[in-house]
């Protein structure tokens, strides 16, 4: 079995091939959770909690055994250069797929401040690429069960739905209005990568 008994009590996984399909397994799990109704979602929402940050999934791509999402939170952040703009900032900015067939969730890509990632060669005993996505998904696994926790929940029912989803790439040249559904005081962002 992959998973290994901690000491400090409850169960943790093992770095392996088996640990980490574990671990898509549980992310698939949680993510249905946070979005029960992903089979039947298309476009983009976002969930409201009092006192949380508001909680944004886009729906990216959707095909027979698979679905790519995006899963992101929006800060103001005020730019360093001129004090009085504010700049749009989408972090984590995960885009996840999901293995309906197996019933499996892995991370893809992310968007962190933090984005270099050297790449090292292979060499006995030591696997980077295991360990690199080791750490994509094991964060994707504590961030599902903190936005869980939070009360976030994606129903079709109760979430603010985005009428379009955001152009794939600046060189997009329609034109996206915001819904009426949005408060006055939110803004669109058309370069958004939501």
């Amino acid at each position: 079995m992959s998973e290994v008994e901690n000491p400090q009590g409850g169960l943790r996984y093992r770095r392996s091939l088996g640990g980490l399909i574990s671990m898509y397994e549980s992310n698939y799990v949680r993510l249905l959770r946070l979005v029960p109704e992903l089979d039947v979602m298309n476009g983009a929402y976002v969930s409201r909690v009092v006192g949380a940050l508001d909680l944004y999934l886009s729906i990216l791509e959707r095909s027979k055994f698979t679905t790519t999402l995006c899963l992101t939170y929006r800060f103001e952040d005020e730019d360093p250069l001129d004090p009085g703009l504010l700049e749009t900032i989408f972090e984590p900015r995960a885009r996840i797929r999901v293995y309906h067939d197996v019933r499996a969730v892995e991370v893809i890509s992310h968007s962190r401040r933090k984005t270099n990632y050297k790449v090292r060669p292979w060499s006995r005993g030591q696997m980077p690429e295991l360990d690199r996505k080791w750490k994509l998904n094991r964060f994707l696994q504590k961030w599902l069960g903190f936005c869980h926790r939070q009360g976030h929940l994606f129903l079709r029912c109760t979430t603010l739905t985005l009428d379009a989803p955001y152009p794939s790439s600046t060189t997009d040249s329609r034109t996206i209005e915001p819904p009426r559904s949005l408060p006055p005081d939110w803004s669109w962002d058309q370069d958004s990568p939501l």
